[in-house]
């Protein structure tokens, strides 16, 4: 059966590491159809919208979709995508690797992130010239299901150490916000009971100190909405940068796969873009859509390439983005 998915390259170096990304998907002759289609500043630019309603259609229809980047217009987009595949949950590993001059090379982390609610549920209000709101939104089906995600995910083996038994932490700050993360905290350590998997627990800030000092007691993290996305851009930082972290938007029957880094406009259209975070993001897709072996390799090839080269300029080297993507081909 033929698989459908979604190209959106975006803006910036998304033109030149999502083409890169599909090189790779394509050199396997999987029974794979590849859509293009638009969104991002460019987009707005040209028809009024960031993201079309086409788009928006194609994506929620596909079975997987790739994503680039997107500039100013990045919540108008990557928010709607996310409900278009019906995301419940954002996956974030950060992995420092042999080559790579990462800060602290024991890294091996994955950020399990609610995806749907918290404060990007978009309820903001100006209410007058010196006052701001914002709604914070948990809700317990939501933690729930972030929760089962997790007790399965680590059941599979499919966090760092690959242990069925390994569990996870939960990143919370319920001594503070006792309602929003206290609900989250107590949902997600009932479900962990529940399933019978061990879960331990750190208070978010507490965590972020914790995390640069000594990587290796994490493994699994569990996260609301923003602290997800804050701590795993810390994590980040621990390993080399975002042009090497991808993720996966993890809905029931779709999925959204995009590198973490931006559009990166000092170096668009340069040719100097890393292209791993995309090519790794294109692996979570594989494996998704029950590609494991193959998703399995590119990492492997990417493994290599970065502990050998060539290497793009942000890790120390000279090479092009088409150069690396080549190796990454050449590996496989």
């Amino acid at each position: 059966m033929t698989d459908e998915i979604v190209v959106i390259e975006g803006d910036g170096i998304g033109r030149e590491v999502v083409p890169a990304a599909v090189e790779v998907l394509e050199s396997f002759e999987l029974d794979f159809e590849f859509v293009a289609a638009e969104a991002g500043d460019a987009t707005k630019a040209a028809t009024g919208e960031a993201l079309p309603a086409e788009t928006y259609d194609l994506v929620a229809d596909a079975d997987a979709t790739l994503f680039g980047a997107a500039g100013e217009t990045a919540a108008d987009v990557i928010l709607p995508l996310r409900e278009a595949v019906d995301s419940f949950v954002n996956v974030r590993p950060a992995k420092a690797y042999p080559g790579v001059d990462a800060l602290r090379p024991e890294t091996d982390v994955v950020f399990l992130r609610e995806n749907t609610e918290g404060v990007y549920a978009g309820h903001e209000d100006r209410l007058s010239d010196d006052l701001s709101t914002l709604t914070r939104v948990v809700t317990s089906s939501a933690s729930r299901e972030l929760a089962e995600y997790a007790c399965e995910f680590v059941r599979d083996g499919r966090g760092p150490a690959g242990d069925p038994d390994e569990g996870f932490t939960v990143a919370h700050k319920a001594n503070v916000m006792r309602e929003t993360d206290g609900r989250f905290r107590e949902e997600v350590l009932a479900v962990a009971d529940e399933r019978g998997v061990d879960a331990d627990e750190e208070l978010m800030d507490a965590f972020a100190t914790k995390l640069p000092l000594d990587p290796s007691q994490y493994g699994v993290i569990v996260c609301p909405n923003l602290a997800g996305d804050v701590l795993s851009d810390l994590a980040a930082g621990l390993v080399g940068g975002l042009g090497l972290l991808p993720s996966a938007n993890v809905g029931h029957e779709n999925g959204l796969f995009e590198p973490v880094h931006g559009t990166a406009p000092d170096i668009a259209g340069e040719g100097m873009a890393n292209p791993t975070a995309a090519v790794l993001s294109a692996a979570m897709l594989l494996e998704y859509l029950g590609h494991v072996e193959e998703g399995g390799r590119v990492r492997d090839a990417v493994e290599s390439v970065l502990a050998d080269g060539p290497r793009t300029g942000d890790l120390g080297g000279s090479a092009t983005t088409d150069e690396v993507t080549a190796a990454i081909v050449d590996r496989l």
